[in-house]
């Protein structure tokens, strides 16, 4: 995972494909990575979200880590 200004590593990434592009982007905050995942998900991306752990959620569980 990327790091932070201050060197920690970021604790979610996201990940989105569609046909032949590819983005990554990695938060700190589950809200904020939750949030933009959705939006790409409803936009008709593939996403997935991976925790610090290495647990990765489909948008159907997307909400498991806000509950977290």
């Amino acid at each position: 995972m990327q790091g932070n200004a201050r060197g920690q590593a970021l604790a979610y990434k996201m990940i989105a494909e569609r046909e032949n592009e590819k983005y990554s982007f990695a938060r700190e905050s589950r809200l904020l990575i939750v949030a933009k995942a959705k939006v790409w998900a409803s936009e008709g991306w593939r996403v997935v979200i991976t925790d610090q752990d290495g647990k990765a959620y489909a948008p159907p569980e997307f909400d498991q880590l806000l509950a977290a």
